[in-house]
């Protein structure tokens, strides 16, 4: 079966993503296009979707019968009234994080897919489909026994000036939110904030770096440095210490040379390229269950839990130093 897919914001992203359905992935094919700048969607229907409609709004979109299943790849403040608009549709919905820009919205989300009785909507955490983490869940559920600590890293080689420290985590710590909850089949309590000294490729509006120390209900302790300004590289470290082992995230595959004298491995500095098979995996999981009329991977609720979590730690970054309690609802039996 063929999933008729209409993707709603055609920038980097969603360009890609119409690309990986229409010319990676079996299953799906783009059926329908939108954004806010038609422009943008007309243009990726010349590239890559010739047979697309593009309609003037992502409603629009949703409404039409030749659509079956929705991307949401838009602007993150408009994500919650199109995932809204497909769960009302009944049609399945892949929605890149965030899935709303607040915790209220990301509620109303979990809310309206409960009235439906079934699963609508995947989150792009694309993590949880990257064979390094795959490898380090199976590792830590396997053999390294119960898990007592993580230490973590996410380094950027730059950002722009518009970034600023609240971004840190709701842009950045973001995926470790997920992804560690995942990893560790646990939920968080409190999150701290600690800042070092102030790197020098920082700007006025940042604090960079940054820890982040999040505490469990199992009592795993999480420390993840966030150096946004880091210069050398995209990088992201993973290390879980548990009873009786410790298990690494592997280094992306490279090249070991030994040349002008030195022993040296090429470091990535794009998140794109760290990541891109991820990217595959996950829409391909998209495609089988849309094709079956519902949803998998990252819930409505993992969404909503990282948006709880990820409030908390930006009030913690105002709290330097201070524990700020982290609590979550009674999770809905659909997501259980």
């Amino acid at each position: 079966m063929t999933v008729k897919i209409g993707v709603i914001g055609t920038g980097m992203i969603g360009r890609d993503h119409a690309r990986r359905i229409n010319q990676v992935l079996a299953g799906g094919k783009i059926v329908a296009l939108s954004d806010v700048n038609r422009a943008s969607a007309e243009a990726v229907k010349a590239d890559i979707a010739p047979d697309a409609v593009v309609f003037d709004t992502g409603e629009e979109l949703i409404a039409s019968p030749e659509v079956e299943a929705v991307l949401v790849t838009s602007w993150g403040a408009t994500h919650e009234q199109y995932v809204l608009a497909a769960i009302a549709a009944g049609k399945p919905c892949f929605c890149e994080k965030p899935l709303a820009t607040t915790a209220e919205g990301a509620k109303r989300i979990v809310d309206a897919e409960v009235a439906q009785g079934k699963r609508l909507v995947q989150v792009g955490f694309m993590r949880r489909y990257d064979a390094g983490y795959v490898a380090l869940k199976e590792a830590v559920q396997s053999h390294t026994g119960a898990p007592i600590m993580v230490h973590a890293a996410h380094r950027n080689p730059t950002v722009p000036e518009q970034y600023i420290t609240p971004m840190a985590i709701h842009d950045t710590l973001i995926h470790e939110i997920d992804v560690f909850r995942w990893l560790l089949d646990d939920d968080y309590v409190s999150a701290r904030v600690i800042f070092p000294r102030k790197a020098a490729r920082s700007h006025g509006k940042l604090r960079d770096p940054q820890v982040v120390i999040l505490e469990t209900a199992k009592g795993v302790v999480i420390d993840v440095e966030i150096f946004v300004n880091c210069h050398y590289g995209y990088d992201i470290q993973c290390e879980v210490v548990g009873e009786d082992g410790v298990a690494r995230l592997p280094e992306p595959m490279a090249i070991q040379m030994r040349l002008g004298a030195k022993l040296q491995n090429r470091i990535l500095t794009d998140w794109k390229d760290r990541f891109v098979a991820s990217y595959d995996v996950e829409l391909d999981d998209f495609l089988k269950a849309a094709a079956q009329g519902t949803a998998s991977g990252p819930s409505s609720w993992d969404g909503y839990v990282a948006a709880i979590t990820s409030d908390a730690c930006v009030v913690a970054q105002e709290k330097e130093g201070e524990a700020v309690a982290i609590s979550l609802p009674a999770r809905p039996a659909l997501y259980n």
